[in-house]
């Protein structure tokens, strides 16, 4: 028996992928394009060409699996960002209800336990409940912002000296999580089996806009002004940025959600991750 592996391509998924195959695990990870397997097959890795909105050949690729290791892919291409969500959440259910699938570990979010009012997350409070009519034995990692979400930030650094702030204020921190931590956590998550449905909050250590920009600017060589972004003006920042409207509203909606502290840690309980954001941004600035 295998784990299934999606998201390899990725800073998630990969972790994961590798962290089973150190271990001497049987893994199939799942590609869109054969030739993003190959890597993965020199590791000692199945690979199988999967969209994961497609229910049949993602059931066919599930099929005797031990585990489950999935997220829920944005496509910002998409003219309506929900409506894709719903119908890849509903493939992905509809696949581990076929196949059977006995364990699922799903790369959530905190603010998945709520229905609305949290903008991209709020495909992840569907998928999870889609994952757990499927009766399944669903792990929900209910991860913190994700530290590499700095990259947003290195366009407007590098090129005008600016840092934006969506938070409520410059000093106000925020936990941030290393998406490598995340993945180790997923690869414990699927050894360990799966003996009851939970969520779990992911955390890592809090840093406030200011904190995070001094650091940036300190990788990059400059010191970097930050601009504190207000709530009405999430939309048209975004948009000035080069994000399409539709998906700008989608993304202040979350920030809204963060800075008025509806989203927040609500799990079964809690796993604190441990890197810090300075190695991240270092590698970042040398990008």
């Amino acid at each position: 028996m295998s784990f299934v592996v999606a998201g390899v391509t990725g800073n998630v998924g990969s972790v994961v992928a590798a962290e089973l195959l150190a271990k001497g695990q049987n893994v199939k990870v799942l590609v869109r394009d054969a030739a993003k397997g190959a890597a993965w097959s020199k590791k000692g890795a199945e690979v199988a060409v999967v969209a994961l909105g497609d229910k049949d050949a993602l059931a066919a690729a599930l099929a005797g699996a031990r585990g489950f290791s999935v997220l829920l892919p944005p496509n910002y291409a998409a003219p309506d960002f929900y409506a894709y969500q719903r119908e890849t959440a509903d493939g992905i259910a509809a696949a581990v209800k076929a196949s059977g699938v006995p364990h699922v570990v799903l790369l959530s979010s905190v603010g998945a336990d709520l229905p609305d009012g949290t903008g991209p997350i709020k495909g992840l409070h569907y998928l999870e409940n889609a994952l757990r009519a499927t009766g399944t034995t669903l792990t929900a990692i209910r991860a913190g912002s994700f530290q590499e979400n700095v990259a947003n930030s290195l366009v407007p650094a590098r090129n005008a000296g600016i840092f934006p702030n969506f938070n409520p204020s410059a000093d106000f921190p925020v936990p941030q999580i290393a998406t490598k931590d995340i993945g180790a956590l997923a690869a414990t998550s699927l050894l360990e089996g799966g003996q009851k449905s939970e969520n779990i909050d992911l955390q890592g250590p809090a840093y406030s806009a200011r904190q995070i920009a001094e650091k940036l600017g300190a990788a990059l060589g400059k010191p970097l002004q930050i601009v504190d972004v207000p709530p009405d003006a999430y939309v048209s920042t975004l948009v000035h940025a080069g994000v399409p409207q539709h998906l700008a509203e989608v993304y202040a909606e979350m920030y809204r959600g963060f800075g008025s502290g509806a989203i927040a840690p609500r799990g079964d309980r809690l796993v604190e991750g441990k890197t810090p954001i300075d190695e991240v941004i270092v590698a970042l600035a040398r990008s």
